[in-house]
């Protein structure tokens, strides 16, 4: 008996490995470059990442399981940021990311941050997602109510590789002031609340959708202020880069923000690699704007509302992949 049941072992065990191997091949893995976890990136990277998953085995869309693209397991991945995100994106390090509008079209198109750099010209759009703010949270007794007063004060521009570092630094210039006239420190928004809350961070650059986690973390704690960028230098900063836009951060967001904050915002933007297969990236594309990813973004972040399909190709100046730009015209938000 033994014996005359081997052979059927055998079959049920290479049906098994062949099973397994069958749904090995099914799956596809695909990662989102966020940014820092106390950013608004990472969040909003976990949303879309369980918007467009759907592993193998999981429940039909219809009966109220994923409704992401068939076999793709997307996970966010924590970052430096813009930067960062684009070189492991031209790399081959990861699959996608996010970035500064103004970042991602300077990389693509080899001028200002990567003057001197080769472009990364297979750079391609996937989304649009929602206005960045810039903020600028100073300590209240730090005397500090406008930029100029930067001036001599220990300030934190990010870390080397973000887009906050880059968009800190024309901020400055346009003030009047430089990196030299700071005493600048270089970290994450996190590391640079922690620093705040000892006495030893006067003030700290943050780029990102409101609110912000650590922004508002430390606002319950400690008595924080949000410095307006507005005036001739705001204006002058415009005119000279078109992706920022003038913004305001309403009061309330912040413990302690009585009154709205006149800033500056760029584009949260959704990039990868022309490489990348046309027929995943309309999948991905697609199943983005569906109606239960739709409330997905309502409920799982203060920012998800503003992440609509109306505003998907808007502020963009690099290329959309092609399977991105087959599926906004057939939803006819892209002539």
């Amino acid at each position: 008996m033994a014996i005359r049941f081997k052979p059927l072992l055998g079959l049920a065990l290479a049906a098994g490995v062949l099973s397994s191997a069958a749904a090995a091949q099914d799956m596809a893995f695909f990662r989102i470059g966020t940014g820092g976890t106390a950013g608004t990136y990472y969040p909003i990277g976990g949303l879309i990442a369980n918007a467009i998953s759907n592993p193998p085995g999981s429940r039909a869309c219809e009966d109220g399981g994923s409704c992401g693209v068939p076999g793709l397991i997307a996970t966010a991945v924590a970052s430096n940021g813009s930067v960062g995100n684009i070189n492991a994106i031209n790399s081959g390090a990861m699959e996608s990311g996010f970035s500064q509008a103004d970042v991602a079209t300077w990389a693509q198109t080899g001028t200002g941050l990567w003057e001197g750099q080769p472009a990364v010209e297979n750079l391609r759009m996937i989304a649009n997602l929602y206005p960045e703010s810039i903020h600028l949270v100073a300590r209240a007794d730090a005397g500090i109510e406008g930029i100029a007063d930067l001036a001599g004060k220990r300030v934190s521009l990010d870390e080397p590789g973000s887009g906050t570092l880059v968009d800190a630094r024309i901020i400055l210039g346009a003030y009047g002031l430089s990196e030299s006239d700071v005493d600048a420190e270089y970290l994450k928004p996190d590391q640079a609340a922690d620093r705040m809350r000892d006495g030893a961070m006067d003030a700290f650059f943050f780029v990102g959708g409101f609110p912000a986690g650590a922004i508002a973390e430390l606002a319950s704690q400690h008595d924080v202020t949000l410095i307006p960028i507005d005036g001739e230098g705001a204006e002058a900063i415009r005119a000279e880069y078109g992706f920022f836009s003038a913004n305001t951060v309403p009061a309330g967001t912040y413990e302690g923000q009585d009154t709205d904050v006149t800033t500056l915002s760029v584009g949260a933007q959704w990039v990868t690699n022309a490489n990348q297969p046309e027929e995943l990236i309309y999948n991905i594309t697609k199943a983005m704007w569906n109606d239960n990813t739709r409330r997905m973004f309502d409920a799982g972040h203060a920012k998800g509302k503003e992440i609509v399909l109306e505003n998907a190709v808007n502020g963009v100046g690099i290329p959309f992949h092609p399977g991105a730009e087959r599926f906004y015209r057939e939803a006819g938000v892209l002539q």
